[in-house]
This record gives C-alpha cells, structure tokens and sequence, in this order.
C-alpha cells in the first residue's frame, strides 16, 4: 500500500512537471513582441514560425535577438524553478522531463492550435539550466557551426545532436536517452529544412 501512494505521488509529481513546463514554454514571444513592434502577425512571414530565425525575416536583428534570449529564458527559467521546488533523488530525470515539456510547449502550443517553433532556442536555455558546463558546450558547438556555415537548422541539428553524448559522459544512460529523445523531436521539427540541406538550398542567415 506504501509503495503504491509513493509510486502515485511521483506520477503526479512527474505530471505536475510536464504541465508547468508546457505552460512556460508555449509562450509565444516571437508572436507576442513582433505585433508590439508593429510587424504584424509573425505567423504569415517567412515560414510562418514564431522563433528567433523567422523574427530575423523581419529585418529588425535586435527584435530577433531579444526573442531568442526570451525564448532561452524560458528553459532556463523552468529548471531553475524545479531544482529550487523539488527535492527528490530522481531530480536530474524530472529536469529532463521538465525541458521536454517546455520544448513540447514551444512547438505546440494550446492557444496557437499547436503551430509554435522548433524548439531550439528553448532547448539551449533549458540544457544551460540543467547543467551549465553542458548547456556551454551545446551553444559553443551551435556558434562555431553557425561561423562557418551560417546556416541556423544545420547548427542547430550538429549541436543538438552531440547533446546525448555529452550527457552521457556527464550522467548516464537514461539521461541519455531523454536528450536523444529531444533531439530526434527537433529532427523532426526541422524535416523541411533537412530537406532543403541536402537539396544544398537551405538560405544563409542574414541573406537576402
């Protein structure tokens, strides 16, 4: 009877998670700040995304750079949040689920009809807010790509991509397994634009 109300309580504990974390990340800045600013609805420019690289279709690089801060804040201000409220052994797997559900958040948002953005930005911010060295490590993959390729899908998928390896030799397998969880779920997000990167017509940040 014990074991079964322990095992209730973490299942709900583990809901209770998710749900915050989905409700953090589906705040829809890039919709949000872009109307401020009086670009109109971000949904009918370019892609028809809400995250930083559509903003940056507007021209206005300051307004997309402020979106891809906030959109990072949120991760990173969800598993804060979960580190100072929960105290439990299996912390570092309810972070991972914490930022899965905020990623969740971002690309499909209940009060958008489930049509958000990639999830990438949100991504970074969370894995800086589980662990710092690893969240660095990520984003300095994700800027020497972009250096070189100027291409934010392919630093994006390169970067995210050695996120399961890192956390494994920091963590452990099923660590592990929750990063490449969230990695095959930006792969799947970003099918268009790996279509376009092997077509070689994927467009080059700050082009024309």
């Amino acid at each position: 009877m014990l074991t079964e109300i322990i095992h209730s309580q973490i299942l709900i504990l583990l809901i209770l998670c998710f749900l915050i974390s989905y409700s953090v990340g589906s705040i829809p800045f890039g919709l949000i700040l872009t109307r401020v600013w009086g670009y109109g609805d971000i949904r009918d420019v370019g892609s028809g995304n809400i995250g930083a690289t559509n903003v940056l279709r507007t021209g206005n690089r300051v307004l997309a750079l402020i979106v891809l801060i906030l959109d990072a804040l949120k991760g990173f201000v969800v598993i804060n949040l979960l580190y100072l409220f929960i105290i439990t052994n299996n912390i570092e797997v309810i972070l991972l689920i914490g930022v899965f559900g905020c990623v969740i958040g971002h690309c499909y948002p209940l009060w958008l009809k489930f049509k958000g953005g990639k999830g990438v930005a949100t991504s970074l911010g969370a894995f800086i807010g589980f662990d710092f060295f690893i969240g660095f490590l990520i984003c300095i993959i994700w800027l020497i790509t972009t250096f070189f390729y100027r291409k934010s899908s392919l630093s994006s998928l390169i970067s995210l991509s050695c996120s399961p390896f890192i956390v494994f030799i920091f963590y452990g397998y099923l660590e592990s397994i929750f990063s490449l969880f969230i990695f095959l779920f930006i792969c799947l997000k970003h099918r268009e634009n790996i279509k376009r990167l092997t077509n070689g017509n994927e467009p080059k940040l700050f082009s024309k």
